[in-house]
Order: C-alpha cells, then sequence, then structure tokens
C-alpha cells in the first residue's frame, strides 16, 4: 500500500512540476540526454562524464561596398557526475561564444551553467521513469544579450525542468528505444538591466523575462550507431524590452542527429538546427543600433553541431567486456525478479505481472546465449595458444 500510494504522488508531483519547469535556451546537456532534450535517466552512482560540443552558423553579409562574412560559434563543455541513484550534478561552461562586438568580437569564457537532476524515478518496473533538473546560469562571460543567441542578461538566471522518458527496456534504457519530453520554466531575474550595457539606456528592464520551454526527443539505438531527433522551442511569459533586446521571438527547432560509439567509454557526435519558426524581428532598435543588414536572420536559420561524449569514470570502464557486461546484466535481472515477487500482493493486474516475468525471462536467455558463445571463443583461443604434446 505504502509503495502504491508513493507512486501516486510522485505521478501527481510531477504534473505539478511539468506545468513549471525549465531549461536555459539551447542548453548544454551531458549525460545520457540529447543534444538538447534532457532525459530522465541520471548517471550511476560514481560516473563521470565529459561532453563537448562546438555549434557553427555562418552566413555572408551584403554591404554598400564589400560583404562581410557572419559568425556565430559557440564551444561548450559539459561535466556530469552521479552522485548518487537519484542525484546528478553538472557543471557546464561556455568556452568560446562569438559575440559580433569589439575588435575581438568574441568572449573566452562565456558563462556558465550549474544544474542538479533528481533522476531515474522509474513507475513501478514500467517504460516510464521521471525527473526533475535545477539549473541555475552565472554570467561569467563579459557580453550578454548576443545577437543570433537565445535571449541572455548579466544576471543570475534559474529555472528547473521536468522530464518525462519513455524506455522500451527500463532495465537497459540506453540500448532500447527512448523518448524524452521536456517541459520548462526560466526566470532571467532582470529588472533594472540596461541590455546594451550602457548606463544612459532609457529602456532597462521593468518586469521579469520570463519564458516556458519545451523538448521531445527520440532516440533509436543500434550496435554502433543512435540515431535522434529532436524537437525543441521556447514561449516568453513575458518578454525583454523590444527597444534593446536582440532575441524577443519565439523559436521552434528540429535537430536530427548521429552517434557514433567507438568504444564503451567514447561517442562522437553529429547534427543540425533546422529553425521551423518563422524569421520575424520585433526588436525596434530605438536605442540599439542595428549593426547587421536586413538578409541576416534574427535567430539562426540552420546551426552544425559536433561533439563528443567521454567516460572518466570509473576507471574499469576502459577495460570491460562484453562477458563482463553479460554477467552484471543477468545480477541486475535477478534483482528485477526479487522486485516483482515482493511486489506481487500490491499487483492490481496478475496477468500483466506474468508478461513482465516472460519478457524478462526472454531477455535473460538471449543474453545467457551470448554469453555462451563468448565463453565457447574464449575456449577456443586458449586451446589454439597451447602448445602441443610433446
Amino acid at each position: 500500500m505504502f509503495l502504491r500510494n508513493a507512486i501516486r504522488g510522485g505521478i501527481v508531483f510531477f504534473t505539478i512540476l511539468i506545468l513549471f519547469s525549465g531549461v536555459h535556451g539551447n542548453g548544454i546537456n551531458g549525460g545520457r540526454g540529447l543534444t538538447y532534450v534532457k532525459s530522465a535517466w541520471n548517471l550511476k552512482p560514481g560516473y563521470l562524464t565529459m561532453y563537448g560540443r562546438s555549434q557553427v552558423w555562418g552566413q555572408v553579409a551584403a554591404g554598400t561596398l564589400t560583404s562581410v562574412a557572419v559568425w556565430d560559434i559557440q564551444g561548450a563543455l559539459s561535466l556530469n557526475y552521479g552522485v548518487s541513484e537519484h542525484i546528478e550534478l553538472a557543471i557546464s561552461p561556455i568556452m568560446y561564444q562569438d559575440t559580433q562586438r569589439g575588435e575581438k568580437k568574441y568572449m573566452v569564457p562565456g558563462d556558465l551553467v550549474v544544474g542538479l537532476k533528481f533522476g531515474s524515478f522509474n513507475l513501478k518496473g514500467g517504460p516510464m521513469t521521471w525527473g526533475i533538473s535545477f539549473d541555475t546560469r552565472f554570467p561569467t562571460g563579459e557580453d550578454f544579450n548576443i545577437a543570433f543567441e537565445p535571449y541572455s542578461a548579466n544576471t543570475i538566471t534559474w529555472g528547473f525542468t521536468g522530464t518525462l522518458s519513455y524506455s522500451k527496456d527500463p532495465l537497459y534504457p540506453d540500448e532500447n528505444l527512448n523518448v524524452d519530453f521536456n517541459l520548462g520554466y526560466v526566470n532571467h531575474n532582470d529588472i533594472g538591466q540596461e541590455l546594451c550595457n550602457d548606463p544612459n539606456d532609457p529602456f532597462s528592464v521593468s518586469a521579469m523575462t520570463q519564458q516556458l520551454l519545451y523538448g521531445l526527443g527520440i532516440k533509436i539505438p543500434t550496435p554502433t550507431f543512435d540515431f535522434t531527433v529532436e524537437i525543441y522551442g521556447n514561449s516568453f511569459i513575458q518578454k525583454p524590452p523590444k527597444e534593446t533586446a536582440y532575441s524577443l521571438e519565439n523559436y521552434f527547432y528540429l535537430t536530427p542527429g548521429i552517434n557514433y560509439r567507438a568504444s564503451r567509454w567514447l561517442t562522437l557526435k553529429v547534427g543540425a538546427d533546422l529553425r521551423l519558426s518563422s524569421n520575424t524581428d520585433e526588436t525596434t532598435y530605438q536605442y540599439k543600433y542595428k549593426k547587421y543588414s536586413d538578409d541576416l536572420p534574427n535567430y539562426v536559420p540552420w546551426r552544425l553541431n559536433v561533439g563528443f561524449n567521454i567516460f572518466l569514470l570509473p576507471t574499469t570502464v576502459f577495460k570491460v567486456s562484453d562477458k563482463d557486461v553479460l554477467i552484471r546484466k543477468a545480477q541486475s535481472r535477478r534483482q528485477l525478479f526479487e522486485q516483482i515477487i515482493n511486489e506481487q500482493q500490491e499487483t492490481e493486474s496478475a496477468e500483466e505481472e506474468l508478461e513482465r516475468i516472460k519478457s524478462e525471462r526472454q531477455k535473460a536467455e538471449k543474453e545467457l546465449e551470448r554469453l555462451r558463445r563468448i565463453l565457447e571463443g574464449d575456449q577456443k583461443k586458449k586451446k589454439t595458444k597451447e602448445p602441443p604434446p610433446g
């Protein structure tokens, strides 16, 4: 009875959170998530990953006398650590950001995002898992309110993200179809901020800029490649001042991608952002001078993403074999069977539990067959290495 009430309470809690949850623009998303959409699954305790990502867009801007190439490039890292089964810490610095300002026209470093995710809350061994991530963006970069980028102010921005994930096999979510859903809230905490970084700016922010952000992602894994597709966007609740803010319009993007699992500890990623929303520019430029020609977009129409994800801890991930993985899976399935038996008295449908047991048994049989073939291969290798009898 206690378990059933806890599950129902979790569902109610998530329903409330999903109405008021958030992410930060086109966030830096390491761990087990996709490029932009977060996963409800956490890293395992003691696991440390480093995700590196570069985004590139460029266009030639027509001028009166000559043409100029305009670039928007961002480089970022994300360190994610599994603190416990249900807690994950993320530290994500922007290492490089084009700004189109000053002599350099870029800044190093940019802002810093710190996040704490509570996740991997699986609903009774079923396919649905939920979580919530709290994120704070610190203005460590020298520039803000950057053209072509989502809105940012020179303030500490906070928000939180509700995550819901469907996994075809919740015991091994990385090996089967996954569908992730995010819905979020962000508060830019920017009342009184001059977006032009000019004390004489007469159009300071008079009402707190707030927005909802959302995302839906699908991952289809194969033994070597993961095929992904994401849609994500935003909806302003309260917009920044139109006289000075570069980015105050809603946007909507489609992001297809491919991940190549080069090894157990290294994954290479490539994808592209394709803008589906219109190229509307609501900025009136009553105080801020428009430095760009009219043929340039407000939000970039496309953007190339390249990146990598490396497991840094535990070091055993560099030495683990297929045999070790299968043995660990067998141990995990034993724990699942014990959980099913312990919860049987609280089960409303015995037929559903029987189907679950049957499904898990079939998967276990396939894994035991794979383990048998690996062991037979090891025996053959030993025989070939043994010297012939004298």
